[in-house]
């Protein structure tokens, strides 16, 4: 079967949807005749941006899937795994650029594997932190399930790294410290990574790492186990280390291990562990047992960041960072001597180089406040722990009027609001609309709780899309829901709020 004509290929594209009526006719007035090759057809299409490489290559083959995924437009083919496919698209009506991942057909239609995939992204949906690539949308009808996630522009770590070689201490540690961040966000909602690689960080073109694919190694476990496949190589290394260590699937220690194997990558650009497709050398103890001590490997390494790679990479779980944040609070240790001082740095630490330690420092470790206006004592204990155990700063007033001076006084004391007119009253619903008409504090995120006997004044307070007004009683877990839809990059937690008659 022969190539198609410019004019069929032109056709096919408009009765997909991909070109309207106008481009077609738009393309057939530059080119000046519909007799015309298909090649300088392909280059107009191209150089207009009417479409792409990837969809002009599809409708020459004369496929007809492949274009549109639900509301979404595949842009590109950017890569694939064992269970699902990576495409660059953006929406057909908003215009916004995302990337889908999705669930390949073999495994779609089978209820026990899409559903487990459509879990995994619904929890990772819940995460929303800088470091961590979110998930939008979580898309599964039919036959089709999809993911869709921010499209980061830049590179993977591994990219990154081959590109350049190893990197600078202080080209790294900044990255490292936004790796940790986002594993110890995660590890505070309840999620563990199980797929920590180079591959799946991804270094943005402003040089910020995102983290991706969390939680979905599980579906390739259970994808491996449930169709007889060879056991996936996502997990190979993660059973590899949990075998030589007795620890638990879901063990956070797990993960600190292959954060340090990253840094390790990072520092002295090899890899720490010999890289091979033999899934039996990698299921081997010797291998990690083989890996070379760090500073042997580059004695360049500032001893401080040989520490912690170190620590982070013992077999002995016992003696490895047992939380994320003990791994985080080292690295920032580290960014504070190199911000503040030379000594110790295996460069000279130039101007800029502090200021830029400096800045990932505030961004890592500012905890967002939240004031909670609260007159009930038994309730201030309650949200004084289920905000604490979320990871908030907690700020408490009995009265709504010395909550509005403070936040006047200083718009960034809070990251947010709760007034709760339980027993505040109707103050509560004045301090809430004050908020909302004072220009210098008019933006901060607000919630106003209301009373099943206080519904009527839901008509007066002033809501907007940063301002909630909910009613009691509520779950902690409610509320949190909230406070990470208003506070931008908010933590989350599993903390349950027993309202005790609230």
């Amino acid at each position: 079967m022969g190539s198609p004509t410019a004019e069929q290929v032109a056709q096919r594209a408009f009765h997909l949807g991909l070109l309207s009526d106008r481009q077609v006719q738009q393309v057939w007035s530059e080119l000046g005749s519909r007799n015309t090759s298909l090649d300088e057809l392909i280059q107009l299409l191209v150089r207009r941006e009417f479409l792409t490489n990837y969809q002009v290559e599809r409708l020459v083959r004369g496929e007809k899937t492949g274009f549109f995924f639900g509301d979404y437009r595949a842009l590109y083919f950017v890569g694939s795994g064992s269970f699902a496919r990576v495409f660059r698209a953006v929406h057909r009506e908003t215009g916004q650029v995302v990337a889908l991942k999705v669930l390949r057909r073999r495994y779609s239609e089978s209820p026990s594997q899409f559903s487990q995939f459509i879990r995994e992204g619904e929890l990772g949906r819940a995460l929303r932190h800088p470091n961590i690539v979110p998930i939008y949308e979580v898309y599964s009808r039919a036959t089709l399930h999809f993911l869709v996630m921010e499209f980061v522009e830049g590179r993977n770590l591994r990219e990154f790294v081959r590109i350049r070689g190893k990197l600078k201490a202080l080209d790294a540690l900044p990255l490292m410290i936004d790796i940790a961040s986002g594993i110890d966000y995660a590890f505070r909602h309840g999620l563990t990574h199980r797929d920590l690689k180079m591959t799946n960080v991804l270094v943005s073109s402003r040089g910020q790492a995102k983290l991706v694919d969390f939680g979905l190694a599980a579906v390739d476990e259970s994808v491996s186990e449930n169709f007889g496949d060879a056991p996936n190589p996502r997990t190979v290394d993660y059973a590899a280390l949990e075998r030589a260590t007795g620890v638990r699937k879901d063990d956070t220690r797990s993960d600190i291990y292959f954060l340090g194997c990253i840094y390790y990558h990072m520092l002295t650009g090899i890899p720490p562990l010999s890289e091979t497709k033999d899934r039996m050398q990698r299921l081997s103890k010797q291998r990690l047992l083989d890996v070379v001590p760090i500073q042997k490997a580059d004695p360049e390494v500032p001893d401080a960041l040989g520490t912690i790679v170190n620590k982070a990479m013992m077999l002995e779980v016992d003696k490895r960072y047992q939380t994320p944040a003990h791994v985080l609070a080292d690295l920032e240790a580290a960014a504070r001597r190199l911000a503040g001082s030379p000594d110790g740095a295996a460069e000279p630490v130039s101007g800029a180089e502090r200021e830029r330690l400096a800045e990932v420092l505030d961004r890592t470790r500012k905890r967002e406040a939240v004031m909670v206006v609260e007159a009930n004592v038994k309730m201030q204990d309650i949200f004084r722990e289920g905000l604490k155990r979320a990871g908030y700063r907690v700020l408490m007033t009995t009265d709504p009027r010395r909550a509005l001076e403070r936040l006047i006084q200083d718009p960034a004391a809070a990251a947010c609001v709760i007034f709760n007119a339980q027993e505040v009253g109707q103050g509560a619903v004045e301090a809430f609309n004050r908020l909302a008409d004072d220009p210098a504090i008019g933006a901060l995120p607000a919630i106003l709780l209301l009373d099943q006997s206080q519904l009527a004044w839901r008509k007066k307070a002033k809501s907007a899309d940063h301002r909630a007004v909910l009613t009691m009683p509520l779950k902690m877990s409610q509320l949190l829901a909230v406070l990470a839809r208003l506070i931008p990059a908010a933590s989350p937690a599993d903390a349950t709020l027993d309202n005790a008659g609230a």
